[in-house]
């Protein structure tokens, strides 16, 4: 079940390009964040049903329109049937194909997507077991984003780009801020480049917009500070961190929200 298949322009710089990334946003998840901005979609209460054929016609669709890539956008729960789709178009793709993943993958089906996934967009959202299952009621997630993460980059290494500055393969290692957190985003990017360094891209995003928070969850019912933000970045420079891509201005916005069928 897919909801939306269109060229999206506010991904990183290096994905997105004046042409755009082309997204394909797949109905479900396999986490239940409590801050999630795309619950229609994330509870599959929108989209609408395709065929591996039609999957694959809507790839071939994006790249006739110029995309610079093909973004699949939460594909933990269908990774197989993907592999379907992306079978009967692989000699016909010419650009990367993008996992664009919460990391909370099962790593025996990433290692099945193995050369067929270019690059890995992917979540590092917590590194503590209590935010974890507080906030997307996955106390494992930080265990299993490691591990798959892992997988992700032993496929795909470290990050290559076009003359025009698009990547070409690689990850990109995103953590979301959220609003009373700067420690837990801190200690997120240290692993990261203690672990990797420089092979892999981090995206540290300010973008935390409230979204109908429950009552109970009301400390992360608030859009992030400045400061919060401010001092995340420093951290990574701290750090020495330089393959970093940061957000400038009001990305907190529901406008960034794209519209999605019924």
């Amino acid at each position: 079940m897919i909801s939306r298949a269109a060229l999206h322009f506010w991904e990183e710089p290096c994905l997105s390009g004046k042409e755009g990334s082309g997204t394909v946003f797949f109905s479900g998840c396999n986490l239940r964040c409590v801050y999630c901005q795309n619950k229609e979609i994330s509870r599959a209460a929108v989209g609408r049903e395709v065929s591996k054929e039609e999957l694959a016609e809507e790839f071939l669709k994006l790249q006739d329109m110029g995309a610079n890539n093909i973004n699949l956008v939460t594909p933990s729960h269908y990774y197989l049937q993907i592999k379907d789709s992306l079978l009967l178009v692989k000699d016909r793709l010419r650009i990367p194909v993008v996992a664009n993943t919460s990391s909370y993958d099962d790593v025996d089906v990433l290692r099945s997507m193995e050369g067929l996934i270019d690059i890995y967009l992917a979540d590092f959202k917590y590194i503590t077991r209590d935010l974890a299952e507080r906030y997307s009621k996955a106390a494992d997630y930080p265990e299993i984003a490691k591990t798959a993460i892992a997988e992700m980059f032993r496929q795909v290494g470290t990050a290559e780009f076009d003359d025009r500055g698009i990547m070409k393969k690689g990850i990109i290692v995103r953590n979301l801020l959220l609003p009373g957190h700067v420690k837990e985003s801190k200690e997120c990017v240290r692993y990261i480049y203690e672990t990797y360094g420089d092979s892999v891209y981090l995206s540290l995003m300010s973008q935390y917009t409230p979204f109908k928070i429950p009552e109970e969850y009301k400390e992360i019912d608030r859009k992030c500070t400045k400061r919060e933000y401010a001092r995340l970045v420093d951290h990574a420079i701290g750090l020495g961190i330089t393959n970093a891509f940061i957000q400038e201005g009001d990305v907190a916005k529901e406008s960034f929200i794209p519209p999605f069928e019924s």
